[in-house]
């Protein structure tokens, strides 16, 4: 199932279609939309992993990220509806 990302690049807000089976995140998902190489983010990604706990990997990610221009990137909020309605079109 396809989930949509809302996110931030350079001061503007861009929406882009995401799913798990083509990315593994949705950080690597946006930086392929715009065309950044994540390779040795990757690597260095997988050393910290290795290494420390998941709050320091947020925080190298977070501020990479942030550097290479990227502000809010989020999943847009699911929408449920009850059985048998139909979202409004």
């Amino acid at each position: 199932m396809s989930r949509t990302i809302i996110y931030t690049y350079k001061n503007e807000e861009k929406t882009l279609t995401f799913t798990y089976e083509k990315y593994r995140s949705i950080h690597e998902a946006v930086a392929d939309a715009e065309g950044i190489d994540l390779t040795e983010y990757l690597k260095m990604e997988q050393q910290i992993e290795a290494i420390s706990d998941k709050k320091a990997v947020r925080n190298y990610r977070d501020n990479h990220f942030r550097k290479l221009g990227f502000g809010t990137i989020t999943l847009k909020p699911k929408e449920n509806f009850g059985v048998g309605k139909k979202p409004k079109s």
